[in-house]
């Protein structure tokens, strides 16, 4: 019986036999009435007759109003009105035939009326709930759960068409990916409402997603529009964050096409993630002018094992570089970048991995000695704000001086092209990381002016990365993770956010179209309130922010500002050939002035210094503030 009602074809024949007996059964009835309440007066001399011409013309009617055709298991009162319709018509039309043999009293037309479409009506209320019931009972077993679809479009189309042949596959193993049950289609194109996908369908637009979850039970909501513009597909994706119900998705329409590990929609579902609430537009880059930048050259990434680094490391192997050079101080990352690129090429990569410090002058020259690198990407840095607030002498170390090493050597051994990756907290900097990141900026630039200079030096610029070492989401994750609440500095606190592959992306282009002395701001999209990102990712693991998750404002850390910019005010922005893609204007230095101030801050730092450190930074980088100073004029109240 339960397959039976598990088969929309078997389900059809069992409701018109239903109705077929409803429409006989009302009419012996209303027969009835009439005989007992006018004594008689009433008798249908030709009660089989009229009774088949009832049941054919009422089921005529059910089938041209689309009862049959519609999701009858969640029936809603349009669907019920089209059940009226068809008897009313159904009726109508029998009365008007019988009037040419034998004319009924209009009495009982009307009585036969009315009790067929009670009839008809609660048959559909009882068996709905009747269905719903067994499909419950066998859903603990199949595991399927309620799911509204976003999107009836063709995509919808396809996914309905391969879930249905996995519903009906023998091989229970060929069925575990179909474990959702869609129930209901959501479209924004209102001339698709009341429409069906399949057996499924469109019932309201995306601002009724909410009253659609709560009217029917809805499980898990899958996002089935990867074509979707980005900013659209951002506000949608917020609106079934909102739910606080697991949202899937069919990635972006190039995966879709081209995802050959995957070649079935129903294989490519996957769990949202917080990067696809970024509402940022696919970036196309020009892999023909990377390739000819890379292809063949030998590249030498240090800290080649951190999170930017790696990356690097991993998007550079593909364009066939002679030569990778890892240049690495923690042995462990540089190793496991190893490992993997090992597993994925082979012996066709060749890889050098060195463990190094770019502190050290005469090890970082034994290096470009060795290597004789064409390109070199600076990543190496401290880049963690309270910690470095704690230690500023190795920010200084690390940042200021490693990247003068760097660089120095570069010109020196006549590198093609030195990329430095630089941050956003070195505009305006209210904290010792990103005033160093800052000064890293000007030794670049003061070592490209050099007259004997030969290398084509470039900064870019860019903000946080999800998923970084140390970055907000992977804390994010362990606390939920850990059942711990989820702590965020401060409410208003808003950040830029990029994915590593996308920022890495966006370097290898800027480095390969600079022409040297320039400085690229990354377009980092739409700036994200941490709060915002903690509650969506809360949601992401189906808890409730704030009921099952408590968010936790713990308070500004040391040297942290509310909001993060990308420019400075003295820097204007030129546009390139990609639109994510800017050149700011470089602001001048003095360079003698400069060369002094750096020997000052150097020796400070090796002295262990910090007082004297910062107070010969804060010389170098005049825009390093407080972070109270720094509030006070950069909040902005419509932004808390």
């Amino acid at each position: 019986m339960k397959t039976i009602f598990k088969n929309f074809r078997y389900r059809k024949i069992l409701l018109a036999i239903a109705d077929a007996f409803i429409v006989a059964a009302s009419a012996l009835i209303s027969e009835r009435i009439l005989v007992v309440f006018f004594e008689n007066t009433f008798r249908d001399r030709m009660p089989w007759v009229s009774i088949a011409i009832s049941v054919i013309t009422c089921f005529c009617g059910l089938a041209l109003s689309n009862a049959y055709n519609k999701l009858w298991r969640y029936f809603n009162l349009k669907d019920y009105l089209s059940c009226i319709y068809g008897i009313v018509f159904g009726i109508g039309t029998a009365a008007a035939f019988m009037s040419l043999v034998y004319p009924l009293p209009p009495v009982y037309v009307l009585l036969h009326g009315l009790i067929a479409v009670f009839g008809i009506c609660l048959f559909r209320f009882i068996f709905k709930n009747t269905f719903i019931d067994l499909v419950e009972s066998g859903r603990s077993e199949a595991k399927f759960k309620r799911t509204m679809i976003i999107g009836g479009g063709h995509t919808c189309e396809l996914l309905l068409n391969e879930l249905k042949i996995a519903k009906s596959n023998a091989n229970p193993e060929n069925r575990n990916g179909a474990l959702f049950e869609p129930v209901c289609i959501i479209d924004d194109d209102k001339a698709k409402l009341g429409k069906s996908v399949g057996d499924v369908q469109i019932v309201g637009t995306t601002a009724d997603i909410r009253k659609y979850v709560e009217k029917m039970k809805i499980e898990l909501i899958v996002f089935c529009i990867p074509s979707c513009p980005e900013d659209e597909r951002q506000r949608i994706l917020d609106t079934c964050s909102a739910t606080n119900l697991p949202v899937k998705l069919i990635p972006n329409l190039g995966n879709v096409l081209f995802d050959n590990a995957h070649p079935t929609l129903l294989g490519q579902v996957r769990d949202i993630k917080v990067e696809d609430l970024l509402g940022r537009d696919p970036i196309v880059l020009d892999t023909a002018n990377i390739r000819q930048f890379l292809s063949g050259k030998v590249c030498m990434v240090t800290g080649g094992g951190g999170s930017i680094g790696s990356e690097l490391v991993r998007q550079i192997a593909a364009y066939a570089p002679k030569q990778i050079v890892i240049v690495d101080i923690c042995e462990n990352y540089a190793y496991d970048i190893q490992q993997e690129l090992v597993m994925e090429y082979g012996s066709a990569l060749d890889l050098a991995v060195q463990i190094a410090s770019v502190r050290d002058y005469d090890r970082m020259d034994q290096l470009f000695r060795s290597y004789h690198p064409d390109i070199v990407f600076h990543a190496a840095a401290h880049k963690h704000v309270p910690l470095m607030e704690a230690s500023p002498m190795e920010a200084i170390k690390n940042n200021v001086i490693g990247t003068f090493n760097t660089a120095s050597l570069a010109k020196l051994h006549h590198v093609k092209k030195f990329v430095m990756i630089s941050t956003d907290k070195a505009v305006n900097p209210t904290n010792v990381m990103g005033a160093s990141k800052r000064c890293c900026e000007m030794v670049v630039q003061y070592i490209a002016k050099q007259p004997d200079c030969k290398t084509e030096f470039v900064t870019t610029r860019f903000g946080n990365v999800l998923g970084s070492n140390g970055s907000v989401i992977p804390i994010f994750k362990k606390q939920i993770e850990l059942g711990k609440p989820v702590t965020v500095t401060h409410p208003d606190i808003i950040r830029y956010f990029m994915t590593i592959p996308e920022a890495v992306s966006l370097v290898m282009e800027a480095a390969a179209i600079a022409q040297g002395g320039e400085i690229f701001i990354l377009d980092m999209g739409k700036p994200v309130k941490i709060v915002t990102l903690a509650e969506n990712l809360i949601r992401m693991y189906g808890k409730i922010p704030y009921e099952d998750v408590q968010i936790v404002f713990t308070g500004l850390r040391p040297g942290e500002k509310i909001e993060e910019e990308l420019l400075m005010n003295e820097e204007g922005l030129k546009k390139t050939q990609n639109k994510r893609i800017f050149i700011g204007t470089q602001i001048g230095i003095d360079e003698t002035q400069f060369a002094q101030d750096l020997e000052t801050l150097r020796l400070a730092a090796a002295e262990n210094d910090a007082d004297a450190a910062v107070r010969a930074l804060r010389r170098i980088v005049p825009t390093f503030t407080t972070p109270e100073a720094y509030n006070r004029t950069h909040t902005h109240p419509e932004k808390a």
